[in-house]
């Protein structure tokens, strides 16, 4: 049985609300001393710290940290038909949906001869992390990997853990996708370590240091991204899984349990949250859940994490008070279906990812849909954006005067400078406007 959160009567104040939320019990501020640990130990011994914490933590150290270009040509080969046209077809649709991410140029003309231009500039190089404990995501490698490219960045390296039931080597379909989408630097590494490995290089395996890491993981590799951070920039924390679904009783319960149940396959941590008006509603979709949970493979999983304290049934009053709920909440994923979809929508404010509709389920979003699945997880999408083109992508100012110009606005400058008793900036202006 999912927890109850009943709301109905009024709402909190906001940071009542905020501490109501459902939340894992274990965070990424948990995990970081042993991140750190992990990370100190790759930046100061290298491959021999990757070797080791890949004995530990994946059941096996790799033949090759970085991966040999025939294993990645093989594994291209190795695809089934159909899982290669559907690889093809993910990364035809989100390269379709990134390049509209992508920001024009632009020239500001504040006066004749002072003019401001925007441009974008591509990160130099970039590490992107897939990550591999409880399944295999060749999505992933899709998803970070094609809006990188969009943005136009050259040097991309992509690191994944090694696999016990793959001798230590990289998942073949890992290493599939990759090939797909022409990268050929792809190192069996994974955790915390790897992070570290990105952010710092590693000699012996020529992984050049990188500008900035991007890609999901556990709270670990979350934690190790949190640390790096300031050394190179990173997207996200991004930590367990998360939806939340407003629905009301025009809705299918089966759709929507079904919903609940396709995130929290992820990790028993997951969050699977509905927000709902009407309690017999939420009976009809508890009552749909536990056949559908003893059909799969992954039920252990499933049912740890539709019990744990970061999934819930939250009643509320109105459909309003569910987009302040889920606002306050900030999924990962939001899905709504109700009987008014779009005045739902014209109230959320924070959420990396919004399927409207009850033909639009997250995982559409997961694979197909064109939209980006890396995510802001654990209310970040409150203050934090999923990943995108312009994730790679640096705005700069250049700016451009001519000598009237600046002598239009120099004695506007000496006065701030001579405010701000700073007057060797406006001796830099002056020396030029006195000649």
């Amino acid at each position: 049985m999912m927890q109850r959160i009943d709301l109905r009567g009024g709402l909190p104040a906001r940071a009542e609300l905020l501490r109501l939320m459902p939340r894992a019990a274990g965070d990424v501020s948990h995990a970081v001393d042993a991140a750190r640990e992990l990370v100190d130990a790759v930046r100061e011994h290298g491959e021999s710290a990757l070797r080791d914490q890949a004995e530990r933590f994946d059941g096996g150290a790799p033949a090759h940290v970085r991966v040999p270009a025939a294993e990645i040509a093989a594994a291209v080969a190795g695809l089934t038909p159909a899982l290669r046209e559907a690889l093809d077809e993910a990364i035809r649709r989100v390269r379709a949906a990134s390049a509209a991410q992508v920001p024009a140029g632009s020239v500001t003309t504040l006066a004749d001869g002072a003019e401001v231009h925007q441009r974008w500039q591509p990160m130099r190089r970039v590490g992107l992390y897939v990550p591999g404990g409880k399944a295999v995501y060749p999505s992933s490698v899709v998803m970070n990997v094609v809006p990188a490219q969009v943005a136009g960045v050259r040097s991309i390296a992509l690191v994944s853990p090694p696999q016990r039931d793959h001798g230590g080597a990289v998942h073949p379909t890992i290493l599939a996708a990759a090939g797909l989408l022409g990268i050929d630097e792809v190192y069996a590494m994974g955790g915390a370590g790897a992070i570290g490995a990105l952010a710092y290089g590693v000699p012996s395996i020529d992984l050049e240091p990188v500008d900035l890491v991007t890609g999901p993981g556990n709270n670990y590799v979350a934690a190790a991204k949190r640390l790096v951070r300031g050394v190179v920039g990173i997207d996200a924390e991004a930590g367990a899984t998360e939806i939340l679904v407003i629905a009301d009783d025009s809705a299918d319960p089966g759709y929507v349990a079904a919903d609940l149940i396709s995130q929290a396959e992820h990790d028993e941590q997951a969050g699977s949250v509905l927000v709902t008006m009407s309690a017999t509603f939420a009976d009809a979709v508890e009552a749909a859940v536990p056949s559908r949970v003893a059909s799969l493979g992954t039920a252990a999983r499933l049912q740890a994490a539709l019990d744990g304290p970061q999934s819930a049934i939250v009643l509320v009053d109105s459909l309003a008070d569910a987009a302040t709920v889920s606002n306050a909440y900030g999924p990962e994923h939001l899905e709504i279906q109700t009987a008014d979809d779009d005045a739902v929508l014209a109230d959320i404010d924070a959420a990396g990812a919004v399927f409207v509709g009850p033909s639009t389920p997250v995982s559409l979003g997961d694979y197909l849909a064109g939209s980006n699945h890396v995510l802001p997880t654990g209310g970040q999408a409150r203050f934090g954006a999923g990943l995108s083109a312009s994730t790679f992508l640096r705005p700069q100012q250049v700016i451009r005067y001519s000598s009237d110009a600046l002598a239009e606005v120099a004695p506007h400058i000496v006065a701030l400078a001579t405010e701000e008793q700073l007057p060797a900036h406006g001796a830099a202006v002056t020396e030029r406007t006195n000649r």
